[in-house]
């Protein structure tokens, strides 16, 4: 055995100090949940240091910051992610082996942190990561949920929501800020006297801020994710407790509190709507306060705001802030109207993440008018100008001008937060070339008629740092060996390793720490579902949030085609192949919801069945996150990215995935269309239908009964699923599944995609069966995604949105 090395013996002598002082157990006692935490005080005490430092030198300069607010920052665990930056996971390894533990085993102690839960939270985090690599002067603003969206649960094949008390025994890594608070109030009416508005407010909740350091990596640079909790102004009714009437003693502290209970609580009823507006509206008032304060200290005056803070609005969660921005210039600070918009404009910019209109949100006029009146009045009078101005534009268009509305006066009259972000932003991006090519297109082609100017792409990137270094140590440690450590800040270094796919000892090498992530991978699988799965397999992933429009129902639609084949033709020579899905329904999205369901039954009648053996397994890995991801990425042959073209802005999730060493089968759509103009067309596996041909079909009139009726295949596989084969206790159970997609016009147009979908696996299969073949096309996959380093991104925003400069 290797000696330690001095700074695994000091490491280890910081470790036992904490043990003692801060966990309170001798060093021969110590659990590895004992031994998590004081590794983790540590680091804290280091990041703590340089927490301070950056503040001070971003104070000192009069630093320009950007503050990027976002309902979600799905940042997993974090103590890999500190030991890393801080340069100590070897010395960390060494250590806990002297304490007669393994670092994994201490890492696994740590709950994934409850803040976030599809691509869009992490894309938040990936980008904190890359903001304080860079030496970016930054904040994100958002929500310290105490438990999180849900932890899910499956039982007897169906999702259950169940909390996640992630903050039960307390984290190490947050840092309390006793000493900043801002009420924030909700309801009531508004006075005008004279020429000022008086917003004479119902109720108040008090935000309380706690900070978390999100470091950098080879700096001593940090970022602070500053997270905002709910407290009721008064604690307990004591009269009422010492009367008895414990009930109504704590009624106001839950009512107040529970804004910062749970992301995205469920919006199918009234109150549930409600409470999510009031969210959104919290954490974006605490944050526009502490970021004015903030402000103030160190320039004395407002009117040079936007000369010194960035506000970057991360979807339209956080729209909000342009009212509440032009409310607190305005009301508490007496500017005049006209230059508080101005300030405002120059201040604000948008992030879009969504081409669907039915995925932007919008709230009715009478609940923001019960909930926020000052800022509904802000917005109607924002509206009222803008549509003036508009009117120049086109004089007697109205067509244009109800287009252009901040207010959806069809139906209900509802306040659109997409068109509110758009007009308070002085920069609007969507996150992919295509994405952002059809939001002028066709979204926002009004907006772009106006603005042309304010329309941008920033495509969207991920941290080499968490998803290839701390995910793949393996791989990790060979491209260290080949091209050195750099690529981790320089991920366009990964193009070196492009011609090792000639070399077949690296080849060799490559693969083997594939095979040693899917055992891994394997091992998770059998651990959370009880089935056991042959690594030798195809590993085909699709892991994200479960949504229609991502079509896992069409994956599962090829699983059953080839369990059908297989039993059709058992002795030809198939590829044996695990289908792995993972991801949340949203509590009360009940076609989600479903296809988990039947993801489960078609699993349990194929995965028993003698028959098929290895040939074919399915399983749904569950409470997918962070932590879970980390794992399956590394392990994975091939990535489902396959959503309808035109309704992915980017995706993400499919980088991670190419980086690792995965092949796509997909659609060409968001970054798919990206990654495959740098990794070639040759090395991805692009079907379906493009963006125009989807438009040109719905708009001749699409016909999925005549698909249906022409393919026997397709016929026999929606026949079972609706026949009740995977639910023969409930034969009607996916019934509704399949009338969606035969008289219900299949809206996601799975139907249309299907016959070259299945074509397109058994190209798959054929290439597979070539190893040699395949670990060149998964090396050059990987070699080629430099340019999705969310450091790139982040560079770019710094550079044409937010002008804060980047060293070189």
């Amino acid at each position: 055995m290797n000696s330690p090395t001095p700074e695994a013996i000091a490491l280890n002598a910081a470790i036992d100090e904490q043990l003692l002082k801060t966990v309170g157990v001798a060093r021969q006692d110590a659990t590895s949940t004992d031994l998590m935490k004081a590794v983790a005080q540590v680091a804290r005490e280091q990041l703590s240091e340089r927490w301070v430092q950056t503040q001070g030198a971003d104070r000192d300069n009069k630093a320009r910051r950007v503050y990027y607010l976002s309902m979600e920052f799905l940042i997993g665990r974090t103590l890999s992610n500190a030991l890393g930056a801080l340069r100590l996971t070897d010395a960390a390894m060494q250590g806990m082996t002297d304490h007669a533990h393994t670092l994994e085993e201490i890492v696994d102690q740590e709950p994934d942190a409850a803040l976030g839960n599809g691509g869009l939270g992490r894309l938040a985090a990936c980008f904190l990561d890359s903001m304080a690599n860079l030496g970016l002067p930054s904040f994100g603003y958002g929500i310290r949920y105490e438990y999180g969206m849900f932890k899910q649960k499956i039982v007897g094949g169906a999702q259950t929501e169940l909390p996640d008390p992630w903050l039960a025994d307390g984290t190490p890594w947050e840092f309390p800020r006793a000493d900043i608070s801002f009420p924030v109030r909700f309801g009531g009416w508004v006075e005008h006297i004279g020429d000022r508005a008086v917003w004479r407010h119902a109720g108040e909740v008090v935000a309380k801020a706690y900070d978390m350091v999100v470091p950098g990596y080879g700096t001593k640079k940090v970022s602070t994710l500053r997270l905002w909790k709910a407290v009721a102004p008064a604690d307990l009714d004591l009269q009422a407790f010492n009367t008895g009437d414990y009930g109504r003693a704590a009624q106001v502290k839950n009512e107040f509190e529970n804004i910062s209970w749970v992301l995205y609580p469920n919006d199918s009823t009234p109150a549930g709507r409600e409470l999510r507006l009031r969210q959104e509206y919290f954490f974006v008032a605490a944050s526009v306060r502490d970021i004015l304060l903030r402000h103030m200290v160190e320039h004395g005056t407002l009117d040079n705001l936007h000369d010194f803070v960035a506000m970057h609005l991360n979807d339209t969660h956080p729209a909000i802030a342009v009212a509440e921005l032009m409310h607190v210039l305005c009301d508490e600070h007496s500017m005049p109207w006209a230059k508080a918009w101005e300030i405002c404009q120059k201040t604000f910019s948008y992030t879009n993440h969504t081409l669907m209109p039915e995925a932007l949100e919008t709230w009715p006029v009478g609940l923001m008018q019960h909930v926020l009146p000052r800022h509904l009045e802000i917005i109607l009078r924002i509206n009222a100008e803008f549509l003036a101005l508009a009117a120049k534009h086109r004089p007697g268009d109205n067509g244009f001008l109800a287009r252009l509305s901040l207010i959806d006066e069809s139906g209900e009259r509802r306040v659109r937060m997409a068109n509110l972000s758009v007009v308070g932003s002085h920069m609007i991006n969507g996150v992919s070339a295509l994405h952002s090519d059809l939001l002028v297109k066709t979204l926002f082609a009004d907006f772009a008629s106006l603005w042309p100017e304010r329309f941008t792409n920033m495509t969207n990137g991920i941290t080499p740092r968490r998803w290839l270094s701390q995910a793949n140590p393996g791989l990790a440690t060979l491209l260290d060996k080949n091209i050195g450590p750099d690529w981790r800040n320089h991920l366009d270094q990964l193009k070196q390793v492009e011609a090792k796919q000639d070399d077949a000892a690296f080849r060799a090498e490559f693969m083997t720490i594939k095979h040693a992530n899917k055992r891994r991978l394997a091992a998770l699988i059998e651990k959370t579902t009880g089935i056991k799965v042959s690594p030798d397999s195809l590993f085909d992933v699709q892991i994200k949030r479960i949504h229609e429009y991502k079509r896992q129902l069409l994956n599962v639609l090829h699983v059953i085609w080839r369990y059908q084949a297989i039993l059709a033709s058992p002795d030809a020579q198939w590829v044996p192949r695990v289908t792995i899905f993972a991801g949340k329904a949203a509590s009360s999205y009940m076609s989600a919801k479903s296809i988990i369901h039947l993801i489960h039954d078609v699993g349990n009648v194929i995965n028993n069945d003698p028959r098929i053996g290895d040939k074919l397994k399915l399983v749904f890995i569950p409470n997918y996150g962070v932590s879970v991801a980390e794992v399956i990425m590394p392990g994975a042959d091939l990535s489902e990215q396959i959503s309808t073209a035109g309704t992915e802005a980017s995706g993400t999730g499919n980088m991670k995935l190419a980086l690792n060493g995965a092949l796509t089968i997909g659609t060409d759509d968001g970054a798919n269309i990206e990654i495959r103009e740098n990794v070639g067309d040759d090395n991805i596996f692009i079907f379906g239908l493009r963006t125009p041909e989807v438009q040109a079909m719905k708009q001749g009139g699409y016909q999925p009964m005549r698909l249906y009726e022409n393919n026997p295949g397709l016929k026999a596989v929606l026949d079972a699923i609706a026949g009740g084969q995977f639910s023969p206790n409930e034969p009607g159970r996916y019934r509704g599944l399949v009338d969606a997609l035969l008289w219900g016009g299949d809206h996601y147009m799975l139907l249309a995609d299907y016959a070259s979908y299945i074509e397109t696996q058994t190209r798959v299969d054929a290439l597979y069966a070539q190893p040699e073949a395949w670990a060149r096309k998964a090396i050059i996959n990987m070699a080629n995604m430099g340019s999705f380093s969310s450091d790139r991104t982040i560079a770019q925003y710094a550079k044409e949105i937010w002008n804060i400069p980047v060293a070189p």
